[in-house]
């Protein structure tokens, strides 16, 4: 397994300022890093998969050290196709805690070799998650300041360009 690269999963419906940082952090840490895109079908996402993926390469693009896959399997039978034994994982608030948790202990279950590593994130973006910028925007919300450019772009040939 390589030593110095890493797997931050997720479904990025969208990605946000807050998964950026994580981003960011986890290349101070590691570096080769892989924004891998869950397909999630117990999910019921607002972009598709190819969105999702090409709005985090439009996201990421200019840092060295960060590629996009989609995958649609178990995570841990991601990462060791991939040959990678570290997973991060954000932390926002302390209720995110909980569940990472218990996935982490799982994951340890089914792969010990894979270690999860846990990144908090900075304190501008722990009210920041995916589910209240979609329904922000969809009633009408500026999310300017949660999600990068691009994304913003794509709200607002969605709904509009927001003014509140």
């Amino acid at each position: 397994m390589r030593k110095n690269a890493a797997v931050f999963p997720g479904t990025f419906d969208p990605i946000t300022n807050g998964h950026l940082d994580i981003i960011k952090r986890g290349l101070k840490v590691f570096d080769k890093l892989i924004i891998a895109v869950a397909e999630n079908p117990t999910k019921t996402p607002l972009f598709n998969i190819d969105e999702r993926v090409a709005m985090v390469q439009e996201s990421i693009s200019g840092l060295a050290g960060v590629s996009v896959e989609s995958f649609d399997n178990l995570l841990i039978a991601y990462l060791k196709e991939k040959g990678i034994g570290v997973i991060i994982r954000g932390l926002r608030v302390i209720s995110d805690f909980e569940h990472e948790f218990q996935m982490a202990l799982t994951n340890r279950k089914l792969a010990p070799e894979i270690e999860t590593l846990f990144l908090m994130t900075g304190e501008n973006y722990a009210s920041v998650s995916s589910r209240f910028i979609k329904e922000i925007s969809r009633l009408g919300g500026s999310v300017e300041c949660f999600v990068p450019p691009n994304v913003l772009k794509r709200f607002e040939s969605m709904y509009g360009k927001n003014k509140r």
